[in-house]
């Protein structure tokens, strides 16, 4: 089986209250679910038609594991806790 990588992309942060609370709840529930964070941090250069916004890069072990997590309830809790504190887009992609 291949890795997965989950990519976050945050166009903008809204309620940094929010956002930390969901930090608290969602790293855990990502680690627990066997993701590793590779990159967490604004883009260095961002080129054609992309954005230097926050990005969040983590390794899992395969498709089905990040997909779990994501759609688990440790993770959903998280998700509640953000709720509209950020305007982001999320992405599950199967390594080569």
């Amino acid at each position: 089986m291949s890795k997965a990588y989950w990519v976050s992309c945050y166009r903008e942060i809204t309620d940094s209250t929010k956002y930390a609370n969901y930090i608290k709840l969602a790293v855990p529930a990502i680690a627990a679910g066997g993701g590793i964070f590779l990159a967490r941090d604004v883009a260095a250069f961002a080129y054609e038609d992309g954005q230097q916004d926050r990005t969040i890069i983590i390794e899992f072990p395969d498709l089905e594991s990040a997909r779990a997590t994501h759609d688990g309830e440790a993770y959903g809790a998280a998700l509640d806790a953000l709720g509209d504190g950020a305007i982001r887009d999320i992405r599950l992609v199967e390594g080569v």
